[in-house]
């Protein structure tokens, strides 16, 4: 098992996990559909919606590893930096940063 002492270790060990366009595309979609249910049960104060996250969330990036990467999703050994890696990933792509930060690895 891998072990990281920070998220800057961690990340780019993440990236080389997602290199299949289609597999981060799924991460993308679930994280999408995160903010929308969360936003949803927020306004609507519809409480019961909540428990879709992480089957949302999980569901499509699990998909993603199991049917494009063939890898085993991060989550399983690094929960927590997984999922922080899952958002800043994110953010590269809207950022137009993880072009160069897949390059690297």
């Amino acid at each position: 098992m891998n072990k990281f002492s920070s998220f800057a270790q961690f990340y780019p060990y993440y990236l080389s996990e997602h290199r299949h366009p289609v597999c981060r595309a799924l991460h993308y979609i679930g994280s999408a559909l995160v903010i929308i249910v969360l936003l949803y049960a927020l306004w609507t104060q519809q409480w019961r919606w909540l428990w879709l996250l992480p089957l949302i969330g999980y569901g499509f990036a699990w998909v993603g590893h199991f049917a494009f990467e063939h890898n085993r999703p991060a989550t399983f050994k690094h929960p927590f930096y997984s999922l922080a890696a899952d958002w800043v990933m994110l953010k590269d792509f809207l950022t137009g940063k993880l072009k160069r930060k897949l390059g690297a690895n």
